[in-house]
C-alpha cells in the first residue's frame, strides 16, 4: 500500500520569502559599528547646533493711507456717480499697499537702513550689492491680501537690531513719502496759482462783458430753462479746464503709465463726451434758446456761458489751490503704524533638538543601510569579487 503521506520535511516555501531573523542578526551582529556611527551624529550635531547663531525675529505692521485724491474726489462729487464707477473700473487693479511694498523694497531705502546700521559690517561684505541680497535675505516684507496690511519682519542675531530694523523700514518709508508728497504738493500749487490767476482775470473780463451788454440791451430776457442749460454746460467745461490742469500737473512728476495720469486721461475723455452730448447741435443743441431767439438773445446766452464757465472754474481751482496748500504744511505721510516692532525675547532657530533628532535618526539608519552593505560584500562569492575587481579596473583605464 502506498502512503501519500505529504513529507513535512521537503518544504515548498519560495526561497526568496523574506526572513526577518537574518535582517536582525546583521544589525546585531554590527550592532557595535551602528552604535559608534549614531553617537558620533549625535555629538556631531550638539556640537553644531551650539556653535550656530541665535537668530530672533521682530515685525511692524503698518496701514497704507488711502491715496488723496485731490481734484479727483471733488470731480467726482460734482461728476456724479458714473465718474465714480469710471474710476473703481480704472483705480481698482492695483492697490496704494502694492505701492508702499515696492517703496520698502526700493534701494533708496535699503540704502539708508545699509547706512544707518552699518550692515556692511555687520554682515561682512565688501560690495553694496552682497549687502542688498543678505538684506533681502533677513527682511521679509508683504502685504495682507485680506486686509491690506503691510508686514515688516526682520531677522537678526541681535535682537535689539532686529526690532530697531523694523521701526527703521517704518520711519524710512514714512520719510520717502512724505517728500513725495511734498515735491507734488509743491509742483499742484505752483500750477494751482498759475491757472487760477488767470482764470480771475477772465472771470473779470466775462463778467464786464455780460454787465456792459445788459446795460446796453436792458430790455433783453432769458428763461429759466436756458439758464439750467448754460449752467450745467458752465459745470462741465469749468470740470474739463480743472482737470486739463490736474493731468499737466501730474505730467510733470509721473509717467504716462501712472494710475493718477491714466484716470486723468479717462476722466477728461468722459467730460468731453458729456459735454458734446449736452451742447448738441443745431436743433438737437440741450440749449434751447440758441436755436429759438434772435441773434441779440444767442449773443447774450454766449457771454452767460462764458462767465459761468470761469465763475465756475476759479471756483474749483480756488478750492483744489487751498487744498494743495494745506496739503504742503500737514504730516503727508500718512502711515498708520498698527504695531511698532518690540524686542524679541525668544529666537526662533535654531531649533537644536530638531537638528539633533533629525541628525540622529539619518545617522542611524544610514549605519544600518552601511552594515547590510558590508555583509554582501562579506557573503559575495570569489567569482563575484573577481568580477568587481575586474570591472573597477577596466573603469579605471
Amino acid at each position: 500500500m502506498t502512503d501519500n503521506t505529504p513529507d513535512t520535511n521537503n518544504s515548498d516555501a519560495p526561497e526568496d520569502q523574506i526572513d526577518l531573523l537574518d535582517y536582525l542578526e546583521v544589525i546585531l551582529k554590527r550592532k557595535k559599528l551602528i552604535g559608534l556611527i549614531t553617537a558620533a551624529a549625535i555629538v556631531i550635531s550638539i556640537v553644531y547646533s551650539l556653535l550656530l547663531p541665535k537668530i530672533y525675529s521682530s515685525t511692524a505692521r503698518i496701514l497704507p493711507p488711502q491715496q488723496d485724491s485731490g481734484l479727483m474726489g471733488l470731480m467726482l462729487g460734482q461728476a456724479g456717480g458714473g465718474m465714480a464707477n469710471l474710476a473703481g473700473d480704472i483705480l481698482g487693479k492695483g492697490t496704494p499697499a502694492d505701492q508702499y511694498v515696492g517703496m520698502l523694497k526700493s534701494e533708496a531705502i535699503k540704502d539708508a537702513i545699509i547706512d544707518r546700521f552699518k550692515l556692511m559690517d555687520v554682515y561682512d561684505e565688501e560690495y553694496r550689492l552682497d549687502t542688498y541680497e543678505k538684506l533681502d535675505k533677513m527682511a521679509e516684507i508683504g502685504v495682507g491680501k485680506k486686509d491690506g496690511i503691510i508686514s515688516i519682519t526682520v531677522e537678526d542675531e541681535d535682537p535689539k537690531r532686529a526690532a530697531a530694523m523694523a521701526n527703521a523700514f517704518v520711519d524710512e518709508l514714512g520719510r520717502l513719502t512724505a517728500g513725495i508728497s511734498m515735491t507734488g504738493s509743491g509742483q499742484n500749487r505752483a500750477f494751482y496759482e498759475e491757472r487760477l490767476a488767470g482764470a480771475k482775470v477772465e472771470l473779470v473780463k466775462a463778467e464786464d462783458a455780460m454787465k456792459a451788454f445788459q446795460s446796453k440791451n436792458k430790455a433783453l430776457d432769458v428763461t429759466q430753462q436756458a439758464r439750467a442749460s448754460i449752467e450745467g454746460v458752465a459745470l462741465l467745461r469749468a470740470q474739463l479746464a480743472a482737470q486739463e490742469v490736474q493731468l499737466a500737473s501730474f505730467r510733470s512728476y509721473l509717467t504716462d503709465s501712472s494710475r493718477e495720469v491714466t484716470f486723468q486721461k479717462a476722466s477728461i475723455a468722459d467730460i468731453r463726451k458729456q459735454i458734446a452730448s449736452l451742447e448738441g447741435k443745431g436743433a438737437a443743441s440741450s440749449i434751447p434758446s440758441l436755436g429759438t431767439v434772435p441773434s441779440l438773445g444767442q449773443e447774450f446766452l454766449r457771454l452767460m456761458r462764458n462767465f459761468k464757465i470761469q465763475e465756475t472754474l476759479v471756483e474749483i481751482l480756488t478750492k483744489q489751490y487751498e487744498m494743495t496748500k494745506l496739503n504742503e504744511v500737514k504730516d503727508v505721510s500718512g502711515l498708520q503704524v498698527i504695531q511698532k516692532a518690540r524686542v524679541p525675547d525668544k529666537k526662533i532657530r535654531p531649533k537644536r533638538s530638531l537638528i539633533v533628532l533629525g541628525s540622529t535618526f539619518a545617522a542611524f539608519f544610514s549605519a544600518v543601510f552601511l552594515s547590510f552593505v558590508l555583509e554582501y560584500a562579506q557573503r559575495m562569492p570569489e567569482e563575484e569579487r573577481a568580477r568587481w575587481r575586474r570591472a573597477l579596473k577596466s573603469s579605471d583605464g
